[in-house]
């Protein structure tokens, strides 16, 4: 089996495209901007991040976003290698929380990427292009309906779990690796390193992650960093945390992985308050309008992006911090969270829930939201690719009757006012409640009236010919 991770690591095929990829989660990506002053957008380089989401053997599944830097090498080896190591064998239902949590542990912190045990040290000048990158990531593994988080870095895990009345429970799994991270910054301080420097300066060697992947310039040439050079040992690691088992057997919600630059693009538009609660928001508001999961991310990240770019275009307070944004990857896990059907409708099973999303076009705080009437099906859904009975009641809501809401306030939102046409609404007749009925002809009265129409066009064209058979009612 080690043997075979080997060749498979060692070819130049991306063998991870065979692999069965899991139907229950879906993934959205942006290229980095850098806006002109015309507003318009160019890439300033290519995409450097990195996603995995596959599904193996005894009902496991393995998620991954990477947030590469300096080229896309190290993520996407990463995935490639993360995945053969995990999926090939090590993981199996048998095991316990504790060989979940050490494997994992071994398999993320391996990726060093030391010049030493590639041997390459007498040739490290030719190729410090080829192993200069490094990289973030987050991995999230779902086995035997537990799931396991393993993060390296400044990437973001979201867990939304649903409750029985409907309301959305966000929980943040982990704190970024950053230097402003208390922990992290005592981690250094026992190194050695000035923590109050470190935090003032806000990065390390141009980037703000304080645990990496690759990145050997870092990691083995710290002494000859000026931030870093007294620490006793290797201050910038690639060792992950680990936060599980939680069980997600029951659970109805979904689970949000995102690259450092789709959640620094929301923060930078509307300020870090809210970032958790809007992407949430975003991603319930889609889940009841797409038929796709694919769709779904796409266009969470389509909307992140669109507040980005309008924010700068606007000249306000933000526009300063919007000027760009990186690379953004958003990979969504639904949890028995039920789909969009479009072809399904109130009266053919369906419900209506309303869902309150925040939204905003300008810098409010005022707590205000907007309400959107949302069907969902009321047919079985699916737990791990599994039909399981619906715990939702037969039938449609009544008048009066409570359907589950989900709320989640935003201070970025401002109350939406509805508008009307004005008019005098003479061109429309009025319709009883009851479905209009036929009469002797067999049809049905319009519902708008166009006998003035007729009347004009008939003095326009008047040159002594009958309209009988042309235009107007017959």
């Amino acid at each position: 089996m080690a043997a075979q991770r080997r060749s498979l690591m060692q070819s130049h095929q991306i063998w991870t495209d065979d692999l069965p990829l899991c139907q229950l989660c879906g993934v959205g990506t942006a290229p980095n901007c850098v806006y002109g002053s015309d507003g318009k957008g160019t890439q300033s380089h290519p995409n450097e991040d990195g996603h995995l989401r596959f599904r193996g053997e005894d009902d496991s599944f393995l998620y991954g976003v990477f947030n590469g830097y300096d080229g896309s090498r190290v993520a996407s080896f990463a995935s490639q290698c993360l995945t053969a190591e995990l999926l090939l064998g090590q993981l199996k239902s048998s095991r316990t929380d504790n060989d979940v949590r050490k494997i994992l542990t071994q398999n993320v912190s391996f990726h060093q990427l030391s010049p030493q045990n590639q041997k390459v040290q007498e040739r490290l000048k030719e190729l410090e292009q080829e192993v200069s990158g490094g990289a973030t990531a987050v991995v999230a593994l779902i086995l035997n309906n537990k799931l396991y988080i393993a993060n390296v870095g400044t990437n973001r895990v979201l867990l939304c779990k649903s409750s029985s009345d409907g309301q959305n429970q966000v929980l943040q799994i982990g704190r970024p690796h950053s230097t402003d991270n208390e922990d992290e910054l005592q981690r250094l301080a026992a190194l050695g390193v000035d923590s109050a420097r470190v935090r003032q300066a806000g990065q390390i060697a141009g980037q703000s992650s304080t645990r990496r992947l690759g990145d050997y310039r870092v990691k083995f040439n710290y002494n000859e960093i000026d931030l870093l050079s007294a620490a006793k040992t290797r201050p910038v690691v690639a060792e992950p945390e680990i936060h599980g088992s939680q069980t997600v057997d029951g659970v109805t919600g979904f689970l949000l992985l995102m690259s450092e630059g789709l959640i620094n693009a929301l923060e930078s538009a509307h300020g870090p308050e809210q970032a958790n609660q809007e992407i949430v928001a975003m991603v319930a508001a889609e889940l009841a309008l797409q038929t796709s999961l694919e769709a779904v991310a796409q266009s969470v990240v389509e909307r992140v992006k669109r507040l980005h770019h309008d924010v700068f275009v606007s000249g306000r307070q933000r526009a300063t911090y919007c000027s760009r944004h990186e690379d953004m990857t958003l990979l969504i896990r639904t949890l028995n969270y039920p789909m969009a059907d479009a072809a399904l409708t109130p009266t053919q099973g369906g419900r209506i829930y309303p869902v309150s999303v925040p939204y905003s076009t300008s810098q409010s705080t005022s707590k205000t939201s907007v309400t959107l009437s949302l069907v969902m099906p009321s047919q079985g859904t699916l737990t791990n690719g599994t039909n399981t009975a619906s715990t939702l009641e037969e039938g449609t809501p009544t008048p009066g009757s409570q359907s589950p809401t989900a709320t989640l306030q935003s201070t970025n939102t401002q109350t939406q006012s509805s508008s009307s046409s004005s008019g005098d609404g003479s061109l429309f007749r009025q319709r009883g409640s009851q479905a209009a009925q036929p009469d002797e002809t067999g049809r049905v009265p319009p519902y708008v009236d166009f006998s003035q129409f007729y009347r004009l066009w008939g003095s326009d064209h008047s040159d002594g010919h009958s309209t009988q058979g042309g235009l107007g009612p017959q």
